[in-house]
């Protein structure tokens, strides 16, 4: 007995246009992950010429704007797990862009404050960042964007 040929479907990739993503573009975690998307990889190369990750400029920029911030408090506001700050503090200390100093007010705690080459790092790579900004929201007005950031910011505060 012959069996019976499996139906062979096209080769060809879908186009974009038939695919019917409708019920994706409702959900504010699609839309949320799209848009991250298309600017963190361009954040990414921006900020590859300082030799910096996401997550070293967030350190860096918050340090910058919390001279004698602890890692306690890094990890709380970036939602980082200690051990992981760990390296993170360490390479940037190995690179001259932070230095540990006794906090003022908790003996056991160490501040973390910027060296000079840390401010003018962080202010360039700031800079790269907001220009950066501009470039992926061009398609909105200045009012959009801080709409934008204002109803993000209210699903995750």
């Amino acid at each position: 007995m012959a069996s019976a040929s499996p139906k062979i479907l096209s080769a060809s990739p879908a186009s974009t246009d038939t695919v019917d993503n409708s019920y994706l573009r409702t959900l504010v975690g699609y839309n949320a992950r799209r848009a991250s998307l298309s600017i963190i990889e361009v954040f990414m190369e921006r900020m590859a010429v300082y030799g910096l990750k996401v997550v070293d400029f967030s350190v860096l920029s918050l340090v910058a704007h919390n001279p004698g911030i602890t890692s306690r408090q890094l990890c709380a506001t970036l939602g980082v797990l200690p051990p992981n700050l760990v390296g993170l503090i360490a390479a940037l200390d190995r690179r001259g862009l932070i230095e540990r100093r006794p906090h003022p007010s908790d003996g056991r705690a160490m501040g973390l404050h910027l060296t000079p080459a840390g401010e003018d790092l962080c202010g360039q790579a700031e800079q790269t960042a907001a220009q950066l900004e501009v470039d992926a929201t061009a398609r909105l007005t200045a009012t959009e964007r801080k709409t934008l950031i204002r109803l993000l910011q209210k699903v995750y505060d």
